[in-house]
């Protein structure tokens, strides 16, 4: 008869507890707060602009929330970070339904954020937003 060893032991509970860990994920449990930690609180809406501010197949920057908000057709609200992810900088403005970038050229469709010219590779990062009654709240 083979003895056991600490390693053995060991390596057992190690498979055990990696199982209850993969089978919590696989039926979508969350692991419960940490004692003394609250709940995340749900995003609420903080109100900065009206619909009638954004014009259709553009856009208006609101610096203070660093986000654009496009309207790529009548009735249809977009909103994407205002920070490049080039290289950080600030976005300039939006023409002709394109979203510009000041510092090294790129350019960003206002319908999904998606680079439309370089140098920048990666899409503008997508904001929350809901619309209602004309207004249009950052969800944060």
């Amino acid at each position: 008869m083979s003895e056991t060893t600490r390693r053995q032991v060991l390596a057992g509970a190690a498979g055990a507890s990696a199982a209850l860990v993969l089978a919590a994920c696989a039926r979508g449990e969350q692991a419960p707060n940490p004692p003394n930690q609250p709940a995340a609180a749900p995003p609420h809406p903080v109100k900065f602009a009206q619909t009638s501010d954004i014009p259709v197949n553009s856009g208006k920057i609101f610096p203070d929330q660093n986000v654009v908000v496009t309207q790529p057709v009548a009735g249809e609200f977009k909103a994407f970070s205002a920070t490049c992810p080039h290289k950080g900088c600030a976005l300039a403005g939006v023409q002709a339904a394109s979203i510009m970038c000041k510092c090294h050229g790129s350019t960003f469709n206002v319908a999904d954020g998606s680079v439309t010219k370089g140098p920048a590779t990666s899409p503008l990062r997508p904001m929350a937003i809901t619309v209602d009654a004309g207004n249009i709240s950052l969800l944060i």
